[in-house]
């Protein structure tokens, strides 16, 4: 519902309503456009677990949970259908909003 009142809202936000003559286009406006454009052409690409979301854990789970690490055998993180069985779990460890988001992207798209 609220991603609804942003984009309706987006319009006046930007000075394209009918009153364009008494609403200046302002910076924040257009940076909220941009925020806007950038989250739905993200939402809409389809996350690639090779080079998007693969790389995450490499950089944050090796050894262990890769080729030859402790606890591959178990948990290999090289593997999507392990990302998808671990949800959410996994965010002890990944910290980070982007990545996080990234990764609610990666678990919410049917493959």
């Amino acid at each position: 519902m609220q991603r609804l009142i942003v984009i309706m809202a987006l319009p006046i936000a930007a000075g394209l309503c009918a009153c364009n003559s008494l609403r200046p286009k302002t910076a924040s406006a257009a940076s909220l456009t941009e925020s806007i454009t950038a989250s739905s052409s993200i939402e809409q690409s389809k996350i690639d677990f090779p080079t998007q979301i693969k790389p995450i854990f490499e950089a944050r789970c090796q050894p262990c949970h890769f080729n030859g690490g402790k606890v591959y055998a178990h948990l290999p993180f090289d593997r999507p259908e392990t990302i998808k069985r671990l949800g959410t779990k996994l965010f002890t460890r990944i910290k980070d909003d982007k990545e996080q988001q990234l990764i609610r992207q990666f678990l919410g798209q049917n493959d």
